[in-house]
């Protein structure tokens, strides 16, 4: 986009209004990320946060729980039972060359 000194004041107004960048780029023609860009190149001051929290705003985060004193014990894994394998699977699979015949006495 051609940011046209106009343009700029525009945006500028909308954003002086507290407008959103949505909608400050809806009213322009833009993209949301246009305006963006341009307010963080005019340095323009920054936006609160869109995202609601609930009953924290204001108030500080809440304290992490404390590091268990002793680490856990380690998880032992037992290895799965053998499985008993068929006959035919016990012994050894056929050759795949055929046989050399028996030399003649």
């Amino acid at each position: 986009m051609d940011w046209t000194p106009e343009a700029i004041e525009a945006l500028r107004g909308f954003w002086a209004e507290g407008h959103s960048t949505a909608e400050i780029g809806r009213r322009m023609g833009i993209s949301k990320n246009a305006v963006v860009g341009k307010a963080h190149r005019l340095t323009l001051p920054p936006r609160p946060s869109p995202i609601r929290r609930e009953a924290t705003i204001g108030t500080a985060p809440a304290p992490r729980p404390a590091a268990p004193a002793a680490p856990a014990q380690p998880r032992t894994v037992q290895a799965p039972a053998a499985q008993s394998m068929p006959a035919q699977a016990a012994q050894p699979a056929a050759s795949p060359t055929p046989a050399q015949p028996a030399a003649p006495a």
